[in-house]
């Protein structure tokens, strides 16, 4: 069956469609060509002729020319438009018409590099001239880094090594650093909170270097489209960009549809399970030859529906799972199977949403809102490559975001896609890199990295002891070597291997978990799944950094339970009006996995507990609170209050979103019944970040429409007494919940405007 009569055969079904919200069929578009660039290298354009490339689409002139003229460029069209040919037409014309100029690309992952790579390859040898292009990371074998280092004409990396492998070591790279015209970026939407922030100062590092050595590069950037590219873009590299965004790449026709799970329990609002709805669509499309690509939220879930998709016994059908955790040659073999077309269905986290060739698939199924308009449009993208026709289905969850999304379709479709925050000037990032740079040179007086306030902060790290000051320069003086103990990607470099002792003759590590993820996922007697096998937790070794499993047969995984505990350090900003009080600081978060549950698979119900016996994890963020002035206790039990505040805290954390621009899991929240600094019932949402990427500030200037948007999905929502899409399940907040969650915030909008 073709994806044509898949579409038809959708449309007959009747308990399909009955659950569809919404059907956008969207039309092809053809390209919009201009002729090859007059000044492009006759070698460079003779090969290209010979690929069948005899005009540009549109965006890559444009940005062609921009990158003539010196200008630092942006490049934002959608998934499979051509963006790498953006970057690599200048840097290769450069190397041609130039000899000894570098160019440095980075990705965000191994990967990518990997898959640029192999595109670089081809074209250079198809030109047949003397071009050297490596991949210069973790994995690259010690015996060929000295090669790399002096005689690479193109390096490729990752914002990791580029941190901890070269930048500490710039003196063996100076050939690269003298001769530096281009530094590529691509992927820059997904350089956002800690992470970009993280990036931002890296490349500060890497700028202060060249200027070291006298080289002044060029940055070409490259993204999926997302609200503020510019602004995004200028903050990663400290200068000013030009936007290109006129796409004039073609597309063909798509589909995609919006699927919200039957109504199981009308009292209490409970939909079917997204992720059983998601493997049921998956199963239609693969058994009728639908090459499919089934996205999920979580390495947990991608596992699950795996262990699904397995067990129906899809004959003749090679079905992989994807996601983080997985070996690096797991990864490898699983991108060429897709490529190749011998893989025929794939489960996969977001990590196969960015830019990596996974060839030709018909089909993507979005087990969840992703959470972000950015992302849903990444991930329907990786389906339809070329021009036929593509189908991408969003399965709605019972949650909150999930269900404004899929019944408001129009916000969807009509919203700018988001923007992507970063603060490069969060003081921990800022001073955590203010040390390796000091490392790497040494700082004079009045040079700042970043902020105006830089001599004061090396004046702190030379009363620690860090640096010392000679002759109007800083030095460093500590005798750890700086880069090593800072994680790019979270707030602990320490992750922990996970280690199969099944077979005592074949002990062996079969993936990774990082730190803030252990309580949760690697505790003693967890269900950890990997390629779609149970794995049981025997034994946790918390300062070794191991766990150590066994493969289990059971009918359930695991699902660990927080305790979260929060302190405010400092207040920022406040605001009181009426009966309450908005403020938003600086707040010290403490988690600790307390118990678990089991959960079976298929039916989703509990069959057992288990406690969790870890230390706390502590982070230090920013949070916005609301405090109810009002004297609420004397209206209603201290009880019911708690479950009202919970409903609250619940629905808060899933409308935010929709203002925020930020992937769910960017924020998070708690409640206090009296809270110690307020004095007050208080709902509390904080940057899942540690030191905070300006979450909860931009609650505290749009916190009133956030309230009434809450204020207005939770009157129309169906349930009774409470669910999850509203304020959360009845046995989790109590039966008064919805109708004392409703009061609360009728009580705290009012008098003030709608909207």
């Amino acid at each position: 069956m073709n994806i044509e009569q898949m579409k038809s055969y959708l449309k007959e079904k009747d308990d399909f469609i009955s659950r569809i919200t919404y059907w956008k069929e969207i039309e092809s578009k053809d390209a919009k060509y201009v002729d090859l660039p007059k000044e492009l290298d006759h070698r460079l354009k003779n090969i290209l002729k010979e690929k069948n490339i005899d005009k540009l689409y549109n965006h890559q002139k444009i940005a062609y020319d921009k990158v003539s003229k010196g200008e630092n460029t942006v490049v934002v069209t959608p998934t499979a438009s051509g963006k790498t040919l953006c970057y690599n037409l200048p840097v290769l014309n450069e190397i041609l018409q130039n000899e000894g100029s570098r160019a440095l690309y980075m990705f965000p992952t191994k990967a990518l590099s990997q898959d640029q790579l192999s595109g670089l390859y081809e074209l250079i040898l198809a030109l047949d001239q003397n071009i050297k292009t490596y991949t210069y990371d973790g994995d690259t074998q010690v015996s060929a880094r000295k090669s790399i280092r002096q005689s690479g004409d193109i390096v490729i990396t990752n914002p990791d090594m580029l941190h901890v492998g070269i930048l500490p070591h710039h003196t063996k790279w100076i050939k690269l650093f003298e001769n530096l015209k281009y530094i590529i970026i691509d992927e820059v939407h997904s350089y956002r909170g800690v992470f970009g922030s993280h990036v931002a100062n890296v490349i500060r590092r890497l700028k202060r270097i060249c200027t070291f050595y006298g080289s002044d590069p060029i940055f070409i950037c490259a993204s999926a489209t997302i609200d503020n590219p510019g602004e995004l873009s200028s903050k990663l590299i400290g200068e000013e960009v030009t936007v290109v965004d006129q796409n004039g790449a073609p597309s063909g026709p798509k589909d995609f549809i919006f699927y919200n799970p039957p109504v199981v329990n009308k009292e209490l609002g409970i939909r079917r399970s997204y992720v059983l709805e998601s493997k049921k669509i998956a199963d239609i499309f693969l058994k009728n030859k639908i090459k499919t690509i089934i996205f999920t939220r979580s390495r947990l879930k991608t596992e699950i529906i795996l262990s699904y998709l397995r067990e129906n016994k899809l004959k003749d059908l090679e079905i992989r799972g994807y996601r983080g955790g997985y070996l690096p040659n797991e990864r490898r073999d699983i991108e060429k199977g897709l490529r190749d077309g011998t893989i025929d269905g794939v489960v996969s986290t977001n990590a196969l949403e960015l830019g990596v060739d996974i060839g030709q698939l018909d089909a993507s199924i979005l087990a969840g809102y992703p959470g972000t308009i950015a992302s849903s449009w990444q991930q329907a993208g990786r389906a339809g490559r070329g021009m036929k026709r593509s189908i991408s289905i969003l399965v709605a969850s019972s949650n909150a975001l999930d269900q404004y999304i899929v019944n408001n379709p129009e916000f969807f479709f009509n919203q700018p896609a988001e923007n992507a925050l970063i603060n490069p000037n969060n003081l921990m990032i800022l001073v955590s890199h203010i040390k390796c740079a000091a490392f790497e040179l040494p700082f004079k007086d009045g040079e700042q990295f970043g902020v105006e306030t830089t001599d004061q902060i090396l004046s702190y790290l030379e009363d620690k002891g860090i640096l010392r000051y000679k002759s109007g320069k800083w030095y460093w003086s500590a005798e750890r070597y700086p880069a090593e103990d800072i994680s790019l990607r979270s707030a602990s470099s320490d992750d922990f291997s996970v280690i199969d002792q099944t077979n005592k003759n074949n002990i062996r590590v079969i993936g990774r978990v990082d730190y803030f993820s252990v309580p949760t996922t690697i505790h003693k007697d967890a269900i950890y799944i990997h390629e779609g096998r149970q794995y049981q937790v025997k034994e946790l070794d918390y300062d070794g950094k191991k766990a150590y499993v066994k493969k289990a047969d059971v009918n359930f995984y695991t699902d660990a339970n927080l305790a979260v505990d929060l302190r405010v350090l400092d207040l920022f900003d406040k605001k009181e009006e009426n009966v309450k009080s908005f403020e938003y600081g600086e707040v010290v978060v403490t988690a600790q996995a307390t118990m678990y549950k089991k959960v079976k698979f298929n039916t989703h119900e509990n069959v057992g507990y288990g406690d969790i016996n870890l230390p706390e994890v502590e982070m230090h963020t920013t949070a916005w609170w609301l405090s109810l002035e009002k004297n609420f206790e004397k209206e209603m039990s201290k009880k019911v209050l708690e479950n009202a505040l919970l409903g609250l805290s619940n629905l808060l954390v899933n409308i935010a979103p929709i203002y925020l621009m930020c992937d769910p899991r960017d924020i998070n929240s708690t409640i206090q019944i009296r809270s110690p600094f307020t004095g007050k019932p208080t709902v509390f949402i904080y940057d899942n970040y540690p030191g905070g990427v300006g979450l909860s500030e931009k609650i505290f200037r749009v916190d009133l429409k956030i309230l009434n948007s809450a204020l207005t999905y939770l009157k129309k929502c169906p349930c009774d007494g409470g669910c999850p899409a509203c304020v959360g399940p009845i046995n989790e907040v109590g039966l008064k919940a919805k109708e004392m969650t409703l009061y609360l915030l009728k009580e705290v909008l009012k008098g003030e405007p709608e909207g």
